[in-house]
């Protein structure tokens, strides 16, 4: 019996012994993170002695420093190598989530955070170049996957964590959070530290393009990430498409509470549920994603659940008793399906047109696209939702099918910059 356990946890774990180690690591990462993003807002406001205003003040003006160097920083990895920057960047993350423990007042903590904020992005971008490079095309869309799914159990082990911590109303409990994350986070680091070597695959970068980048760090201007417009138009539009989360933490929950007579105790089942499918369907969502043309159904899937996700729940203003309830969970199950889809679109898409040569950068980007699609998401839709109801959950979806229907000119746009720079990376293996 624990044999068939082991054996069935090894097969979610991933195919391969690099995939796996991975997904180990992904485990981990997640784990320090988790417990402290569930245990943040009342170690700043207890223990730091911050007001949530301050809190929210000191994370927007983290997050617009965090977009403006997103690039910049993305290029760190191209120049110093992916690997290197992102266990280095793991292992100052994990020392600076020590230093919480002495932080206090406002100013310190915006300092702190946007240093934080800037330090993970550049772990981001690198550990995305890092997998883009180190798995082969065909691979690389299956294998996010099960990342992904690791996460998720990592940042469940890491709520269930703080919630112990938090459950004790021990400041002394409550300051070890960051402490058990800064540890967590070294063993990551460690981890990362220990992954194979790689280097842009030679097979796919042009050869130029490989020593401009890796000798001596300079980046043409024809070459640089933010010159690829059709890129840059394909990663806002993603990112209004990954606006499935706002719908997910955000506008569906406010929207039970307040609009809908469905038990505040079914919030819980819907995040249950959401991970639950995260890790056992993720896998099973990617398979098959490995072209342009194989990413953009994948992002058009995704839009489909999104926006039949909006046309479920918005009709249970009107419904009472188990059919709100059962019709908000499926509206939760529908855009779960979104996030599904949309991620290994995203990812397939981002793999094969950023230039090999220049993943970090392109990660860069990346970032900044997925923001300027996202940032403004929250208020909106919290405000068409909660305020125009029905008219407001169309225009939710009405924004969804424009921007699945643009990312597809993006994206072919893109594939053509980088044919015209003889970049291989657009072409079959």
């Amino acid at each position: 019996m624990s044999r068939r356990i082991s054996e069935r946890v090894v097969r979610l774990a991933g195919p391969t012994p690099l995939v796996r180690r991975l997904s180990g690591q992904s485990v981990l990462s997640a784990f320090g993170d988790g417990v402290f993003l569930t245990g943040s807002a009342v170690f700043f406001t207890q223990i730091v002695g911050l007001s949530a205003a301050q809190v929210g003040l000191g994370l927007s003006i983290a997050g617009l420093v965090t977009f403006l160097l997103a690039v910049p920083l993305g290029r760190l990895s191209d120049r110093y190598g992916a690997k290197r920057v992102w266990a280095l960047a793991s292992l100052a993350e994990a020392v600076l989530y020590l230093a919480w423990l002495v932080v206090g007042g406002l100013l310190a903590f915006v300092a702190m955070m946007v240093v934080l904020e800037n330090v993970a992005a550049t772990s981001r971008s690198a550990r995305n170049a890092y997998r883009f490079d180190v798995f082969p095309r065909e691979e690389r869309v299956a294998s996010n996957a099960y990342f992904r799914a690791a996460r998720n159990v990592g940042y469940t082990f890491g709520a269930l964590l703080a919630g112990v911590a938090l459950a004790t109303d021990d400041d002394t409990v409550i300051r070890a959070v960051p402490i058990a994350t800064a540890a967590l986070l070294t063993l990551n680091a460690a981890l990362v530290a220990r992954l194979p070597s790689v280097v842009h695959h030679a097979e796919e970068a042009p050869l130029e393009a490989v020593l401009e980048t890796v000798v001596d760090g300079s980046t043409p201007d024809r070459r640089r990430a933010l010159r690829n417009r059709g890129y840059v138009a394909m990663a806002v539009c993603g990112g209004v498409l990954g606006t499935h989360q706002v719908l997910l933490n955000v506008v569906i929950p406010l929207w039970l509470v307040d609009e809908t007579d469905a038990p505040r105790v079914l919030l819980a089942w819907l995040f249950g549920t959401n991970t639950l499918m995260a890790v056992l369907l993720q896998v099973a969502a990617a398979r098959g994603v490995t072209t342009v043309a194989d990413s953009l159904r994948a992002q058009r899937r995704g839009a489909f659940f999104f926006v039949l996700s909006c046309g479920i729940v918005l009709v249970t203003h009107d419904t009472v008793g188990w059919v709100t309830i059962a019709l908000v969970w499926i509206g939760h199950v529908t855009v779960t399906g979104a996030e599904l889809f949309q991620s290994a679109g995203e990812w397939g898409l981002q793999a094969e047109l950023s230039d090999p040569a220049r993943r970090g950068e392109y990660q860069g980007v990346s970032q900044l696209g997925y923001t300027l699609g996202t940032v403004w998401a929250p208020a909106a839709y919290t405000f068409l939702a909660m305020e125009w109801g029905t008219p407001g959950w169309l225009v939710i979806a009405a924004i969804v099918v424009v921007a699945a229907v643009a990312i597809h000119p993006a994206a072919r746009a893109a594939e053509r910059h980088l044919t015209r720079l003889d970049a291989p990376a657009t072409q079959p293996a």
